[in-house]
């Protein structure tokens, strides 16, 4: 449970940290609330030579409204997103989810563009983001660019980062009022992983959905977003059998694994009620219930 030994580096500016990132290549990682990388250290499942610590970036900092978009600096962190205002009233779901990751001693510290840049399928902002229709704002040695959240995940811990590139920002349209809204989480403990969980946000107008996005956490080698889920519920009154439909829907795109969290079956059974324990919850919250 002891990291291999590392170079310690803490730049002053995102330029600076770009080019360390790219300096060291492989060997390098960019490190900001640690709560990822560190045990992965202790385990020995990563061993950067050169560890690029980010607190000192001022412009990754802050949570606003700009130009229609909400917009976080990767290193806000989950404690900031549970305790804002802003997020409380344009996009409250990332609070829900914010409360339900680990404990609060990791949520002090732990940071949104950790928690989504990692790649780790077991993360549960990454399924938000994919539910906001989220955007990245990366940098690197070529210059900025932004991913799609719903493009941005490959594989288990491969993302569409390329070597030296860090991500600054995550961005999203402000929703509209009324929207409902819903993470749905089942753990073992206090602090783990999801066996599985849903996010859920949809819109309804004069009693009908028109518009939704389910998104699923832990049950996938990457966060999954649940596109035919999603169009299952607009258009319809979303009673029983839309739910129905899409419940169906998110359920066969999952995949995964049999491990301490249960066999693979009863994960993708468990994936299957969440999404209609969020479908029901945010469709109660869309009708101010």
């Amino acid at each position: 449970m002891i990291p291999g030994t590392f170079e310690y580096h803490r730049p002053a500016t995102l330029a600076d940290a770009v080019k360390l990132l790219a300096q060291y290549g492989d060997d390098g990682r960019a490190i900001a609330g640690g709560h990822s990388l560190i045990p992965m250290m202790k385990l020995r499942l990563a061993t950067p030579a050169h560890l690029v610590d980010l607190q000192r970036l001022a412009e990754l900092k802050g949570i606003r409204e700009e130009g229609g978009r909400v917009r976080l600096g990767a290193l806000a962190t989950q404690h900031e997103i549970i305790g804002s205002d802003l997020l409380a009233r344009r996009a409250p779901i990332l609070r829900e989810a914010s409360l339900l990751i680990a404990d609060p001693q990791v949520r002090y510290c732990g940071t949104v563009g950790g928690n989504v840049a990692n790649g780790d399928p077991g993360n549960d902002l990454p399924a938000v983001m994919q539910a906001l229709d989220a955007t990245y704002s990366v940098a690197g040695p070529s210059g900025k660019r932004e991913i799609k959240a719903r493009v941005f995940y490959q594989s288990a811990f491969v993302t569409a980062l390329k070597a030296g590139e860090v991500l600054t920002e995550v961005s999203f349209a402000a929703p509209p009022a009324g929207q409902g809204w819903a993470y749905q989480k089942v753990k073992r403990k206090i602090g783990d992983y999801a066996v599985a969980a849903a996010a859920v946000l949809l819109t309804m107008e004069g009693g009908t959905c028109r518009s939704a996005a389910i998104a699923l956490t832990n049950v996938g080698d990457t966060p999954l977003f649940a596109e035919a889920a999603s169009k299952a519920l607009v258009g319809s009154k979303v009673g029983a059998d839309s739910i129905g439909s899409a419940v169906a829907a998110a359920r066969g795109i999952t995949r995964p694994a049999s491990d301490m969290r249960g066999p693979a079956e009863y994960r993708t059974h468990v994936a299957g009620v969440v999404v209609r324990r969020a479908i029901e919850r945010a469709l109660a919250r869309a009708k101010g219930a």
